[in-house]
């Protein structure tokens, strides 16, 4: 089962990736001290959050600090007055006494949001005439927009998916979080797998396998990761927060290789381009990179004014000073350009050194379940990737759309060595749950994308397609036959 966030005893600690939660509303922060978080229309900073238990809610008072919030028992002593209908209830934005003003200066007073959602209730002419349902439904709404509430949680595949889903879904494409979760059970992904991910859903779906197969505290199995182009994106697996130690056994290895790996051929003279430096780090608007782009503002502000201090300098002293800084200067970057180069070669033979490892493991040709969640055309991914997959083992195909899956089906199921293999849609509504009023939520999810899941067989490859179809006329009815002749003309 996906977890909730809301583990016993965990505790937030300094350089943590949390997610803060609002209603129904999630972003992932980096907990850091002295650092301005904007969430929701609310500014405030996380240093007081350190050392309390996750799953903790906040209130955010004056100064942006955070102060854990007092449970208040609602007194429900005296009956409250209210209608039996709305019918006679004009919306004419009159029924409301307090200004925008006098609200504001409550505000500034630094009276609590739920002395203001009070006073808004005592100032409105039309409340006691509205049924208790809209009462209900009045308050809520009021608290929502004056009661700055923030829950902290720890991350985990089911928040996560929930936040890219509502927030980015086009960075993981718009695969929802239901279908992740068949994913995961279809792949059947459990500790000591050796599993083969290739995805562009921003390393979501990476990091959902990585949580399955070793939970936070350790790590089991091993995990080859396919990516295109220069390098591997890996901004949603950042945010689950793992160990260091958890990517020990997470291998990658680049598509534009798996052919001469199958042929035979590899080598890592032609590698591709270096990955950039924002490839493994790079963050959506979840707020992971304020940091970066702050010390890089402040590194810039700070070249512009020494450069200003040297233009200021007599010119004198400048004549003075430029051959024996010319020496310098050229010795200095002789020096760094060879500190360079050395990273570069070892940073290079390290990559090398990865590559024929993955390469090696990829060869073995035993990997116990492939999951493929990409923006690219699945056929020619999946034919290819399909070869390291040991027999008896599950795959899972996701794609936003049903067309280039159902190529894919017939493709399989003229290749053989395949089983099973079924194409699903999962459909999903939510539902509100109070009394006396349970009801399907106004708003629903058009579609979350579909799967094409199968088990691997061995693949006899002495029969021919002729031989398969000869022996497919033989079994089945001559309806069918016409469909299957029709199929391969």
């Amino acid at each position: 089962a996906m977890e909730d966030g809301l583990r016993p005893g965990a505790r937030i600690c300094e350089g943590d990736c949390a997610v803060l939660k609002r209603d129904d509303v999630f972003k992932a922060v980096a907990v850091l001290r002295r650092r301005k978080i904007i969430f929701e229309k609310q500014w405030f900073y996380l240093d007081n959050a350190i050392g309390h238990i996750y799953g903790t809610t906040f209130e955010v008072t004056s100064g942006g600090n955070l102060q854990p919030k007092q449970e208040v028992e609602e007194t429900t002593t005296e009956t409250k007055e209210a209608g039996t209908d709305n019918r006679n209830i004009v919306d004419d934005g009159k029924s409301q006494k307090l200004t925008h003003d006098d609200i504001k200066a409550l505000k500034d007073k630094g009276i609590k949001g739920q002395e203001i959602v009070q006073q808004l209730i005592e100032n409105s002419t039309t409340f006691r005439d509205k049924t208790e349902f809209a009462q209900d439904k009045y308050i809520k709404k009021k608290k929502k927009k004056y009661e700055a509430v923030i829950t902290i949680v720890k991350p985990s595949t089911r928040i996560l998916s929930t936040m890219y889903y509502a927030r980015e879904p086009g960075k993981i494409n718009h695969l929802r979080y239901d279908t992740l979760a068949q994913m995961l059970t279809l792949g059947n992904i459990h500790a000591g797998n050796k599993m083969i991910v290739m995805e562009t859903c921003a390393g979501l779906v990476l990091g959902a396998v990585m949580e399955r197969m070793g939970g936070k505290k350790g790590r089991y199995g091993s995990i080859i990761q396919m990516y295109p182009g220069g390098g591997p994106v890996r901004a949603a697996t950042s945010c689950f927060g793992f160990p260091k130690l958890f990517f020990n056994n997470l291998h990658e290895f680049p598509l534009s290789k798996v052919d001469s790996v199958l042929s035979g051929t590899f080598s890592t003279d032609t590698l591709p381009s270096e990955p950039e430096d924002n490839a493994l780090g790079e963050e959506e608007s979840n707020g992971l990179t304020d940091e970066k782009q702050t010390s890089l503002q402040e590194t810039e502000e700070e070249s512009t004014t020494e450069a200003a201090m040297e233009i200021n300098q007599t010119e004198e002293q400048e004549t003075m000073d430029v051959n024996a800084e010319d020496v310098e200067f050229k010795e200095n970057k002789e020096k760094e350009d060879k500190e360079n180069v050395r990273e570069k070669q070892r940073k290079q033979w390290e990559r090398r050194k990865k590559l024929i490892e993955t390469a090696a493991l990829l060869r073995e040709k035993n990997a116990d379940g492939l999951i493929v969640a990409s923006k690219f055309h699945p056929t020619p991914l999946l034919l290819s990737l399909l070869e390291f997959v040991a027999p008896s083992r599950p795959f899972v195909v996701y794609c936003q759309y049903k067309e280039p899956l159902l190529e894919c089906y017939t493709k399989l199921r003229k290749r053989g060595g395949v089983i099973n293999l079924k194409l699903s849609e999962t459909w999903l509504r939510n539902y509100q749950v109070l009394p006396d009023r349970s009801h399907p939520k106004l708003t629903m999810s058009g579609g979350g994308g579909y799967l094409l899941s199968g088990i691997t067989v061995v693949l006899d490859k002495g029969k021919s397609d002729s031989s398969n179809l000869e022996a497919l006329k033989m079994e089945e009815p001559s309806s069918k036959r016409c469909k299957v002749q029709d199929l391969h003309c």
